[in-house]
């Protein structure tokens, strides 16, 4: 099962479109607007795979020294925001494998197995879809708070879900697959803010395999539900994930960098980012178990 992300924009454009900000684009690398600050314009620019900052200072004004405070201004908020993104986004993590072990251990997702059957199992699966998709398309309504206790519930039903992974895997695989899932999430990340090729430009492609992944799962469960064809979907979502992972990292820090100036926007951008992240790291740790773990 490959559990759901936020739909993603084609390009920054729509994002803003989307969020009610409107940024100008110069090919395929968005601006900001002109910020008028104590009389001096400041046009700063955002490039994903490492913002370049360049201001202009009004004839005589002598406003240099302003123009560098906010250039370190910008930088150090945007830095701020990407480490926050990533903070909570562990958070999530450790809150559902927290609430994964707790279930475990005193067998609620059995009790409530045994007492809802198999409609409760769709329902689990179908409220979780429900709140990712509420988060996605409507946190610009929500109430900051609100946003972040739905992730965190998020994250925890995540958890009471994921705990019957202790049913079918020995806990040598589950830790192995997630030492691997952390070493490949943080080695991804890590290439994706370093590396000068502009994954945004392969968001739609990876979407689209997303997709199509989806799809092909359904049709394995049905008609070919063999241990060879559940290995080889796995291993081509892993890489379709791994591909998002390093996407999610260079548009995270792309949409802190536009939306520097804008202290609200920053938390609920902050919150989209955080569920994305989430959700690469949970998706790749569960294709790296179905290839590598050993059954019970």
């Amino acid at each position: 099962m490959t559990f759901g992300r936020q739909p993603q924009d084609n390009d920054n454009g729509q994002f803003n479109q989307q969020y009610g900000q409107p940024v100008q684009q110069q090919g395929s690398q968005p601006i900001f607007q002109s910020y008028q600050n104590q009389g001096a314009q400041v046009p700063v620019g955002s490039n994903p795979n490492g913002p370049q900052y360049g201001y202009a200072t009004q004839s005589g004004s002598g406003q240099g020294p302003i123009d560098a405070q906010l250039a370190y201004s910008y930088e150090r908020t945007r830095r701020v925001s990407v480490a926050n993104a990533y903070g909570q986004m562990t958070l999530g993590l450790l809150i559902t494998a927290l609430v994964a072990i707790a279930t475990q251990v005193t067998g609620a997702l059995n009790a409530f197995l045994n007492a809802t059957g198999m409609i409760g199992w769709i329902g689990l699966a179908v409220v979780q879809v429900v709140m990712a998709v509420m988060l996605g398309a409507r946190i610009m309504k929500m109430k900051t708070g609100t946003a972040y206790a739905m992730f965190y519930i998020y994250a925890a039903l995540m958890g009471f879900t994921l705990s019957s992974i202790f049913m079918v895997y020995d806990l040598g695989s589950i830790g192995v697959a997630l030492l691997l899932s952390a070493g490949f999430f943080v080695a991804l990340t890590m290439l994706a803010l370093t590396t000068k090729v502009d994954m945004l430009k392969a968001g739609p492609i990876l979407m689209v395999a997303l997709v199509v992944l989806i799809i092909g799962q359904l049709v394995m469960m049905f008609f070919m539900p063999s241990d060879g064809m559940i290995r080889m979907i796995s291993a081509i979502g892993l890489l379709i994930f791994a591909g998002l992972t390093a996407y999610d990292a260079q548009r995270t820090r792309a949409l802190f960098a536009q939306y520097s100036t804008n202290t609200d926007m920053l938390k609920r951008i902050s919150i989209i980012c955080a569920l994305n992240l989430y959700l690469d790291f949970v998706n790749m740790f569960l294709y790296l178990l179905r290839i590598f773990g050993s059954r019970n």
